[in-house]
C-alpha cells in the first residue's frame, strides 16, 4: 500500500530540520557518497509503532526571492496538498507569533489532521507557556525538544492515530506495475496515451497539466500491466510553477506503488540536475529502473548521436549503470514498441530468486579471482551467502566482521553477481552480517 505522508510545517528557526532528522533517525546530508546521487533534506522514510510513513520537511523547499511570510504560506500550501497528516511546529522560546497564526489559519481551513508541537521546551518550567498555543485553534500543543529528543514519542503517537486505514493491494501479484516519473513537460502523459492508444490523461504543451495520478490497466502479449501516471500540478499558481522540487514530491507515491519506474528525459532539453534527483529516489526505493529518452525524433542526428547521448546519460547517472536506456518518440510512436518488453524483462529480474548453492559458487569464484581485503592485519572472511528478499533482490553475506567489507569490494561482488545472473534494470542489495 502507499505509505502515509507526514509534512513538517512552521516558520523558520523553530527547528524543523532538527525534528525531521530525529524522526527519520539519521542526519541526512545534502550530497550522498554514491556518485551521481544528490539527496535533499526534503524527504525521507520513517517508522513508528510498526507503521512506516514518508516524511517531508517543507523547510527544505527553497522559494527563491519570495518575501518571508509568502514563503511560509507557500510551504504550508505544499504540505496541505501533499500530506495525510501535518506536523505543525512552533517554538516555546518565542511564543506565538504572527507567522504562526498565519500558518494556523491555512492549516485550519485545509481540514487535514494537524498535530501541534511546541519545540525548544527543554525544561519543565517552560510548560506553563504552552497554554498560549491553544489560541492557534489547531488542537492540543505537545511540548518537545529537538536538541534533546524529548517528547517526540507522544507527538508520533498522535500522528499515527490520524493515518488512513491500511488497504490491501488491488492488483494480482503477477500484474506488473510501472510508473513514469520526470520533470514536467518531458512527455510522460504522451507516452501513456501512446501506449494505451487513447487519450486517457490530459496532454498539453504547458508544463504540469496532468491533474491527478491515474491508474490504467493494460494487457499486452498476455501480460497484465498497471500504468501509474504520476500526478502533475493540481493547481496553477506560483507555488507549483516556481518550485522545481515540487515535481519530486509528486513522483514519490507513484514510485512506492511501482515495480518498475520509467525515468523520462526530454531529448531536446537534455539532462539537468532535477532529472538526477528524481531518478535517485527510484534507485533508493529499490525499484526497477528504465531510462526513457522521449522526443528523440526532434533531434538532428548523425551516426554518432545515439552513442554520445547514451554516454552522456551514463556519465550523469552513474548510480543507474544497471538501467537500460530506451530512445522513443511518443508523438511519432518511434521505438515505442520496445518499452513494454523492456519493462517485463526488468520486472522479472526485479523479482528473481537465486538458488543458494549457485549463489555461493559465484561468490567463492569471485573471491578466488580477487581475494578479500585486509585492514590492519585482519582479513575479511565470507563464509556464506543467501538471498533474503526480492523487489529488489537482497543478499546477506555472513562474514567475520561487517566493518571489513569495504565499499570497493562490495561493488566488486555486486558486479560478479550481475555478470552471473543479469539483474538488468534492478538494483541489488548486499548486507554484511557477522556470523553468530
Amino acid at each position: 500500500m502507499t505509505k502515509p505522508v507526514v509534512a513538517i510545517v512552521g516558520r523558520p528557526n523553530v527547528g524543523k530540520s532538527t525534528i525531521f532528522n530525529r524522526i527519520v533517525g539519521e542526519r541526512i546530508s545534502i550530497v550522498e557518497d554514491t556518485p551521481g546521487v544528490t539527496r535533499d533534506r526534503i524527504y525521507s522514510e520513517a517508522e513508528w509503532l510498526t507503521r512506516s510513513f514518508s516524511m517531508i520537511d517543507t523547510g527544505g523547499i527553497d522559494m527563491g526571492d519570495e518575501p518571508f511570510l509568502e514563503q511560509i504560506r507557500l510551504q504550508a500550501d505544499i504540505a496541505i496538498e501533499e500530506a495525510d497528516v501535518i506536523l505543525f511546529l512552533t517554538s516555546g522560546r518565542e511564543g506565538v507569533t504572527s507567522a504562526d497564526e498565519e500558518v494556523a489559519k491555512r492549516l485550519y481551513k485545509s481540514k487535514k489532521p494537524v498535530v501541534l508541537a511546541v519545540n525548544k521546551v527543554d525544561n519543565p518550567s517552560m510548560r506553563d507557556q504552552l497554554y498560549d498555543f491553544y489560541a492557534l485553534g489547531v488542537g492540543e500543543p505537545y511540548p518537545v525538544s529537538g536538541s534533546h529528543g524529548l517528547g517526540l514519542g507522544d507527538v508520533l503517537d498522535e500522528v499515527v492515530k490520524h493515518f488512513p486505514t491500511e488497504q490491501a493491494n488491488d492488483y494480482d501479484e503477477d500484474t506488473i506495475r510501472f510508473s513514469l516519473i520526470g520533470r514536467p513537460n518531458v512527455g510522460k502523459s504522451s507516452i501513456v496515451n501512446a501506449l494505451l492508444g487513447e487519450d486517457r490523461v490530459i496532454v498539453s504543451d504547458i508544463a504540469g497539466t496532468t491533474r491527478d495520478a491515474i491508474d490504467s490497466v493494460y494487457t499486452y502479449d498476455g501480460d497484465e500491466y498497471v500504468i501509474i501516471d504520476t500526478a502533475g500540478m493540481r493547481k496553477r499558481g506560483k507555488v507549483y510553477e516556481s518550485v522545481e522540487k515540487y515535481s519530486v514530491l509528486r513522483a514519490l507515491r507513484a514510485i512506492e506503488r511501482s515495480d518498475v519506474v520509467l525515468v523520462v528525459i526530454n531529448a531536446e532539453e537534455g539532462i539537468i540536475e532535477q532529472d538526477k534527483k528524481i531518478a535517485g529516489y527510484a534507485h533508493e526505493a529499490g525499484r526497477g529502473v528504465i531510462i526513457v529518452v522521449n522526443k528523440w525524433d526532434a533531434l538532428e542526428k548523425d551516426d554518432k548521436t545515439l552513442h554520445k547521448f547514451e554516454q552522456n546519460i551514463r556519465d550523469h547517472f552513474q548510480f543507474l549503470d544497471y538501467a537500460p536506456i530506451v530512445f522513443v518518440s511518443a508523438q511519432t510512436k518511434q521505438r515505442l514498441h520496445t518499452i513494454l518488453p523492456t519493462i517485463k524483462m526488468v520486472a522479472e529480474f526485479h523479482a528473481i530468486r537465486v538458488q543458494t548453492n549457485i549463489l555461493n559458487e559465484v561468490v567463492m569464484d569471485a573471491i578466488a579471482m580477487n581475494p578479500t581485503p585486509t585492514d590492519k592485519g585482519r582479513r575479511l572472511n565470507i563464509y556464506y551467502a543467501t538471498q533474503v528478499a526480492v523487489k529488489p533482490p537482497t543478499f546477506v553475506l555472513f562474514v567475520n566482521d561487517p566493518e571489513l567489507l569495504h565499499f570497493s569490494y562490495e561493488r566488486f561482488l555486486e558486479n560478479r553477481i550481475r555478470e552471473a545472473f543479469g539483474f538488468t534494470g534492478t538494483p541489488i542489495r548486499l548486507i554484511a552480517r557477522a556470523r553468530s
